[in-house]
This record gives C-alpha cells, structure tokens and sequence, in this order.
C-alpha cells in the first residue's frame, strides 16, 4: 500500500477576511500593526509558506486575487471556507486550499508543512490546534468537498465549521507555544478588540527583539 502524501504544489492559500470587525469597529484587514495592515503581515506570512494565495473578501488593498463569498449576508467563516475551496478547485494541480485568518498574524511558518504532512487520505482534513484547543479555520481543505459544503450550508442554519468537520475525516495538528523574549506567545493569537491589537504590537516588538 503506498503512503499518502501531498505536495506544496498542490496547495493554494486563502486568507479569510470577510468578517464583520464587530468588536474592532472597522475592518480588521484594514487595521495597521507595526507598519503594515493585518492583511499584509498575514499574506506574507503566507505567501512564503504556499503559492498562489487569495483573500476572501468584498475587497482587498493588496494586489492578489479577492475572492467574495457565494453565500450573502456575511454568512460566517464556512462561507469563506466554501468560496476559497471553489476558487482553488478552478486551478490546474490544486488539489487542497488552506485557509487562515486575518486576525492571526504570528500564525505557525511552519503551518502549511505541517497540516500537508498531517494527511493520510485524500478526503482528510487537517486543522490546527494550540494550548488544547482546536482552530479549525486554520485548515486545510480537499477541494473535492466544495460540493458537499455547499449543500450542508443551505440546510443548516447554523452553520458552524465545528459541525460541518463533524461529519467528515479530519485530524488534528497541535503546534507548540512561540518563545519570545517577553513571555510565550499563542501563534494563534487572535486580533477582535483595539485591546488586542495592542497587545499584538507589544508581541511585534517581542518577536524582532
């Protein structure tokens, strides 16, 4: 029997953007951490893990593909999810899409290896979990569910991306805990409030130090 694998090759990435920054109280993509916007930090940090990458989004500042949601009426993060798997279906050699959020910029370098090597099957899904809990919109998707999501969503209402990966294969990948030079720090922080941007700029500092 031979082993699964899959290359980087056949990965796109898509940043998930199409919030709506209740808490924040303006777009979170938009909002500036060091000298750059969330959405900038986020795509570089991507873009040097797998290529080509998209932002799921109305719109976007940054000079990559923006991919909308199919769903209207901001319809959560599955929404995104769903668009990200239509958009990287349509590319020739992709077979998965991974997807992260913008409000994590200190997400893993080493995140789109480690989910890739995670798999053992083509259907698998792979998402990420830290310090015991699972974050699920950092994942890595088979395309081929595109279909089936769709479906799923026009019957649940709810449409939470823990009930939809209750239904399928998926497995898990803990990632450690980043030592910087003030504490260690979460790589899958994420930015909601003004509060929490400014504690992600104390991190910036604590990560170049």
């Amino acid at each position: 029997m031979t082993e699964f694998s899959i290359g980087i090759s056949e990965i796109a990435g898509v940043v998930l953007a199409g919030g709506r920054s209740q808490r924040m109280g303006r777009d979170k993509a938009g909002a500036m951490l060091g000298a750059e916007s969330l959405l900038r930090h986020v795509l570089t940090r991507l873009s040097q893990q797998v290529l080509p990458v998209a932002v799921n989004a109305d719109a976007a500042a940054e000079d990559v593909p923006v991919i909308p949601d199919r769903f209207r009426g901001k319809a959560g993060p599955l929404a995104g999810i769903h668009a990200a798997m239509v958009y990287a279906a349509d590319l020739p050699g992709i077979t998965h899409v991974v997807t992260v959020s913008v409000d994590c910029p200190f997400f893993p370098a080493d995140l789109v290896a480690r989910l890739a090597a995670a798999l053992e099957r083509q259907s698998q899904i792979a998402i990420a979990a830290s310090e015991g809990r699972s974050h699920p919109v950092f994942g890595l998707w088979p395309v081929t569910l595109a279909a089936d999501l769709e479906a799923w969503m026009v019957t649940d209402k709810k449409r939470r991306v823990r009930d939809f990966l209750l239904r399928h294969d998926v497995t898990e990948v803990t990632f450690p805990l980043h030592p910087t030079r003030a504490s260690l720090l979460d790589p899958f922080f994420n930015i909601n409030t003004p509060d929490d941007l400014a504690e992600a700029e104390r991190w910036l500092e604590a990560l170049r130090a």
